[in-house]
């Protein structure tokens, strides 16, 4: 008889921590699911508001701006309309201070002598001081 109690309570153990991970399963996936509800969202309000800034900057040439992304131009617009022009200027001005800063020094990896000697053929402008000085 103390056999058959041992094996029931061992029984109603197992059950009790089976209730238990699947409620905190259940909490874990709901959290989780919350997280990825909100990045999405958040995502979505920045694709939005990145539509919108682009557009500004394209003198709101839908057309141009859908080519260079891969989107219709009405999709386009239809994203942009919720942000207002505010909210657009706040991102190109984020864009512009983030294009204004310097880009880190990187080592230039050490290239075979052929390739670092100027070539013959190079005009005189490209040698001595670049492109710019070219024109």
């Amino acid at each position: 008889m103390a056999e058959l109690r041992r094996r029931v309570r061992a029984v109603e153990e197992v059950k009790a921590r089976t209730r238990e991970f699947a409620a905190a399963n259940a909490l874990a996936t709901r959290e989780a699911a919350t997280a990825a509800a909100k990045a999405k969202e958040d995502a979505e309000v920045a694709a939005r508001e990145a539509a919108a800034a682009a557009l500004r900057l394209f003198d709101n040439d839908a057309e141009l701006v859908a080519q260079l992304i891969g989107a219709t131009a009405e999709e386009l617009e239809r994203d942009a309309k919720p942000v207002t022009a505010a909210r657009a200027k706040e991102v190109i001005e984020e864009l512009r201070v983030r294009a204004e800063r310097p880009r880190p020094v990187r080592r230039a990896r050490k290239a075979s002598a052929a390739v670092t000697t100027p070539s013959d053929s190079a005009p005189d402008s490209v040698l001595e001081g670049g492109l710019a000085d070219a024109g």
